[in-house]
């Protein structure tokens, strides 16, 4: 990282709208040597700034083809200007920031990813990794959930992990009426129980809407999983990035220094308070 209060200028490469509201942008640091030695951990965050109006955290999705890539939900004042920049546009990026899921540590476990909405991206590039090092891992359960199935994101990269080696995809859909072909109705919630993994030997990365969170943690306590496998990456209003302004901080912890991704038992006296 550079100086961490300097935007690097960074450009639009690529553009792609996955959705009417949501886009990953592909960008390329304007400093040539800067761009070469720009690496992230899985779960790191940059901060996108739009000159004159402001920035926003946003996950790393992934670091693909020589491209940082960001996904983006049109959500709020500077998350819609992001979403119409085009390529070419200039842009200010600072980081990465933050820590990183535990995949090292659990080599030699069972994985579970569960993720709804936008919440996905903070994993994709986990899931990469992880499968790039099958061998590594024991099984790995991904589960995602949205309100429609064409709210999903990546559709045909779900697919390419159903082939994947002793890996389970599950899908569900909250609103819709029927379920889709190999898809279950309700929260990403009731896909717990269809899971299968050793609940001793596993490690879980959770992702998303934070009441899905908080019902994921009771899901898993439910089947036997310790909450000390667990662990989730947490939003917040973030706008220094750096532990100063305190914008982001939930108790003791601030989400952007000793965050965004935590072991369920640092934080859940606080993530547990109603209104926090």
């Amino acid at each position: 990282m550079n100086d961490p209060w300097l935007p690097q200028q960074a450009v639009v490469m690529e553009k792609v709208m996955e959705t009417p509201d949501v886009a990953t942008l592909s960008l390329k640091l304007a400093d040539t040597a800067a761009h070469q030695r720009f690496r992230f951990d899985c779960g790191q965050f940059n901060m996108l700034y739009l000159f004159g109006l402001g920035e926003v955290p946003i996950s790393i999705m992934d670091l693909r083809q020589g491209l940082v890539q960001h996904t983006i939900r049109a959500v709020g004042r500077i998350s819609r200007k992001l979403v119409a920049l085009e390529p070419g546009a200039n842009l200010g990026l600072r980081g990465p920031f933050g820590n990183s899921w535990p995949i090292e540590e659990a080599r030699g476990r069972d994985l579970v990813f569960i993720t709804a909405g936008l919440g996905c991206a903070p994993v994709i590039a986990a899931i990469r990794r992880v499968i790039a090092a099958r061998p590594d891992y024991r099984r790995l359960v991904i589960m995602q959930g949205v309100k429609h199935r064409e709210d999903l994101l990546w559709q045909e990269q779900y697919e390419r992990w159903r082939e994947v080696p002793d890996c389970q995809v599950l899908l569900a859909a909250s609103e819709e009426k029927q379920a889709p072909f190999a898809w279950s109705l309700g929260m990403v919630t009731t896909l717990i129980d269809k899971a299968r993994f050793d609940v001793n030997n596993c490690t879980v990365m959770m992702c998303g809407p934070e009441p899905m969170i908080r019902a994921s943690m009771h899901g898993l306590e439910a089947v036997g999983v310790g909450l000390e496998n667990c662990f989730v990456s947490l939003e917040r209003n973030m706008q220094c990035a750096v532990g100063l302004c305190g914008h982001c901080q939930m108790g003791t912890p601030f989400i952007c220094r000793e965050g965004p991704i935590f072991r369920v038992p640092d934080i859940r006296q606080w993530f547990l308070l109603e209104g926090y």
